[in-house]
């Protein structure tokens, strides 16, 4: 894929985002903005900084997350607790365009760096709040994090297997899906605020609305029939077929394949595959709506064929018949595959003591204004000095904020 020349502008160029908050959907929102240009300001407890910092595999102390997340980010270090550290975030709201926070609700406002106070500061200023329920609502105070999230907003109850407990997705998917909503708030307020001739305005964002948000026709189903959907396990109720099928063990373990092939057209393609053009041309599995009254039937004549053949035969005659399918990849899967690579989703750069170290590229990819890493994520306050000074601190008061333990 092409990357930016020196002459490209960045699709944010030019837009100043302050990061108050920790860990994943908030931190994550703005990583977003960085990629495509956006200064990002985030703003860590002096000492130890965001957690995140010390989450998963670490290399020389640091998470391997942290420096993918906080990719294109200055790390600027606050007691938000202290009188002198709310003022200097004041002074960066001035000119700022978006902040994202994604402390618990009313949190900001005991600091007076809520809403309506910054508002007032700048009254175009952009605030995207995450927050576990909403800032409203019974339960706005509670804590919330994304595995609460997931449980509420229906996805756990339909993770797994029905004859044992629900399962977790592998990772904060709650989480992901408010960092993504935020970061579409943020612009859709931006556009308000550029082209309509608009204000300023918060974005709430509740994580088990964003989950609730992608769950489909679970709730028009229970409204209308009172049924209730559960888990399924690897199959997709009421498209079919769509599921996990096991392939031929071999020396190296059990092995499974993916397989689409709910498409009309493609299911007919599938099962002349297979050997099964009687059921290609059963008019009762013409449509979805017949085949998924006979699921079981076509799942199980799916695995009489895969269970026979090794993997990579299996793939072969799916790709060769155009079904979409695929093994289940790892990451040492995605790491060589060469797709990945030509797409320039794995890209190599440098920690600070310059061992190479590959992070995820770049999504979207734009073709004008497309997005960059320009550093990995930052030393803790690695950037505080040069912020300071841009907001018209002296050296001499940057020291003395340093020994009152301001920053």
């Amino acid at each position: 894929m092409n990357q930016p020349t020196a002459e490209q502008q960045s699709s944010l160029q030019g837009v100043k985002v302050i990061e108050l908050g920790t860990l994943i959907a908030g931190p994550y929102a703005a990583s977003l903005l960085g990629q495509f240009g956006a200064e990002v300001i985030k703003i860590e407890s002096p000492g130890d900084g965001d957690p995140l910092r010390k989450w998963r595999k670490l290399h020389n102390g640091t998470s391997l997350w942290w420096y993918s997340q906080s990719r294109n980010k200055k790390s600027l270090t606050l007691n938000l607790k202290s009188e002198q550290g709310q003022q200097i975030v004041r002074d960066l709201v001035k000119d700022a365009d978006i902040v994202i926070e994604n402390f618990r609700p009313g949190t900001l406002e005991g600091w007076g760096l809520g809403w309506e106070q910054l508002s007032k500061i700048n009254p175009n200023l952009i605030m995207v709040r995450v927050s576990g329920y909403g800032q409203d609502g019974p339960y706005h105070a509670r804590p919330g994090f994304a595995a609460i999230a997931e449980s509420m907003g229906g996805l756990r109850n339909l993770a797994g297997y029905p004859d044992r407990p629900p399962v977790r997705v592998g990772v904060s998917i709650g989480d992901t899906l408010a960092s993504l909503y935020g970061v579409i708030g943020a612009l859709l307020a931006m556009h308000h605020l550029k082209v309509n001739g608009g204000k300023g305005q918060f974005i709430d964002i509740a994580l088990y609305e964003a989950v609730f948000g992608v769950m489909e026709s679970l709730i028009p189903e229970y409204a209308e029939f009172g049924f209730v959907r559960e888990r399924t396990g690897a199959s997709f109720p009421g498209i079919s077929p769509s599921s996990t099928y096991p392939c031929r063990s071999d020396e190296r373990g059990e092995h499974y394949v993916i397989i689409a092939g709910n498409g009309d057209s493609i299911f007919k393609r599938l099962m002349h595959a297979i050997g099964r053009s009687d059921l290609a041309e059963d008019p009762r599995l013409a449509r979805n709506d017949g085949r998924a009254q006979n699921n079981d039937m076509l799942d199980a004549a799916i695995s009489a064929w895969t269970s026979q053949h090794a993997l990579e035969h299996v793939l072969q005659v799916l790709e060769q018949a155009e079904v979409p399918s695929s093994k289940v990849y790892t990451a040492a899967d995605i790491h060589q595959d060469p797709h990945f690579r030509a797409r320039d989703m794995i890209q190599q750069h440098m920690l600070p003591d310059g061992q190479p170290i590959d992070l995820p590229g770049i999504v979207p990819k734009l073709s004008a204004t497309p997005g960059q890493t320009n550093w990995v994520g930052p030393e803790l306050g690695q950037h505080t000095a040069e912020i300071l000074a841009g907001i018209g601190r002296s050296p001499e008061q940057i020291a003395a904020l340093r020994e009152q333990g301001v920053i």
